[in-house]
């Protein structure tokens, strides 16, 4: 399997290459040359068993099978559940996968725990070493740092805005003592900090010499990993099904348009965005523009710059990575993107569906929720829960439909608690972190200041 950029002037990478890259030279984002097919699941396969199955399929030769069945049984070991990703039904047909049982209570460890050892796995027999630089809304970070933080040949800074995520989720990164991890918080947005990472990889002297790497979204292996619970939920669930996806930066979905694309049983994509509707206007009126971030009860989905779409883009373009280049150009430049009609009409009419739901309405869905089914829903989940309640209401859903589940519900006590009255208490594996003293540098939203932090973060 080779993999090709979404901005057509880079060069193309085998599977281990593109891991260790993160991000093209290009500026574009790495994608396979080609889409394989689905295979059958065995009779009895567990999750780990058929990611494995899935994942070889992108990895082709460069890793042996037994070591990506090795990398997967590990990966999976650390959820707290023996399903890794159990569906729950919610109603008569709508169901939750629960994506939420991994180390950091976020749907980022089902993809972060295996990537991070993928990356000690090649870096190892290579004898290199890197610095992963990452952005987060407020899940990632963890998820990542988790993932890496007992990786020999791997160092990790995460940026993340100050005071725009849940004390839980800056808890789980900035108590974690280890030598490899840095974390910094920085005066701005989660666009802003994406921003410069996005800066500090198009700076080739600096990522030459600093190793850089990626494990956010714009990493393919991540997006790679999320497939397999797409396919999983199809597996399980009988008959075409519709699949809510609370989304941010869209490489959770992206993910489901690739399971579908494969031959996963998917009917409908929906699109859940919380006030910071882009991509809702996107796909309900074709109005791509961005406007100001609002602070929200969902934080990880406070984006207007979703990275991910670019993969769509790369797609609905006919694969042509110099007009995907260009859109995107003009994107940054007057903040609006649009479709033409026939592209929309290949691509996105009856793939995708969308809807929103402000904190209003996510407080009355978590509320509701855990009057009638006695399940506590963290905000984000609720996002997708209310989504799917508005278009079953206005007729235009049907069938059978997974919400994915994206984050434990203790992650976000105070949203939690103030639309049910009962806190949520974290797993016992987390239970002292507000116990746990903080290691975080606060830095304003300024490439230089960030980039001099990272150049000096680590000795070794």
């Amino acid at each position: 399997m080779r993999y090709v950029s979404t901005r057509g002037s880079a060069p193309e990478l085998g599977f281990t290459d593109a891991l260790l890259a993160g991000l093209a030279t290009d500026g574009g984002l790495y994608v396979p040359a080609e889409w394989p097919s689905l295979p059958p699941r065995a009779q009895g396969a567990t999750y780990a068993q058929r990611a494995a199955q899935i994942i070889q399929l992108f990895v082709g030769d460069e890793l042996p099978a037994a070591t990506v069945q090795r990398l997967c049984d590990e990966a999976y070991a650390t959820f707290a559940h023996p399903s890794v990703v159990p569906l729950v039904q919610l109603h008569d047909h709508h169901f939750i996968e629960e994506l939420f049982h991994g180390p950091t209570l976020a749907f980022k460890d089902v993809a972060l725990q295996l990537v991070g050892r993928m990356f000690d796995e090649v870096l190892r027999a290579r004898g290199q070493r890197v610095t992963i630089v990452g952005a987060t809304s407020g899940d990632t970070g963890s998820a990542a740092i988790d993932g890496v933080k007992a990786c020999a040949n791997v160092d990790i800074v995460i940026l993340y805005p100050h005071g725009r995520t849940s004390d839980v989720q800056r808890k789980q990164m900035t108590t974690v003592d280890s030598p490899n991890v840095r974390v910094v918080a920085v005066d701005g947005t989660f666009d802003d900090c994406q921003d410069m990472v996005k800066a500090m990889f198009n700076d080739a002297p600096f990522r030459e010499r600093m190793g850089l790497s990626a494990v956010n979204s714009i990493n393919w292996a991540r997006v790679m990993a999320q497939i397999v619970y797409y396919v999983n939920a199809c597996d399980l669930l009988a008959g075409p099904i519709n699949v809510c996806v609370p989304s941010g930066n869209f490489g959770n979905v992206f993910a489901g348009w690739i399971a579908k694309r494969m031959g996963a049983d998917i009917n409908q994509l929906i699109v859940a965005s919380n006030a910071n509707d882009i991509l809702t206007r996107f796909f309900n009126t074709n109005d791509m523009s961005a406007v100001p971030v609002v602070p929200s009860l969902s934080p990880s989905m406070d984006i207007q710059v979703s990275s991910n779409f670019e993969r769509l883009l790369f797609e609905m373009n006919g694969r042509d990575g110099g007009a995907t280049a260009e859109q995107l150009t003009a994107f940054r430049a007057t903040g609006k993107l649009s479709i033409e009609p026939d592209q929309r009409a290949e691509f996105l009419d009856g793939q995708f569906m969308a809807e929103r739901c402000d904190d209003a309405e996510t407080l009355d869905v978590i509320g509701r929720t855990y009057r009638e089914a006695g399940m506590l829903l963290d905000p984000h989940t609720a996002v997708g829960v209310g989504s799917v309640a508005k278009l079953w209401a206005a007729g235009a859903l049907k069938g059978t439909t997974v919400t994915l589940a994206t984050a434990h519900p203790a992650k976000f006590p105070d949203a939690v608690e103030r639309a049910t009255g009962v806190r949520p208490p974290l797993p016992a594996h987390l239970a002292d972190l507000f116990d746990l003293p903080e290691h975080v540098t606060r830095l304003p939203n300024d490439l230089a200041a960030v980039q001099a932090f990272v150049s000096t973060a680590f000795t070794h």
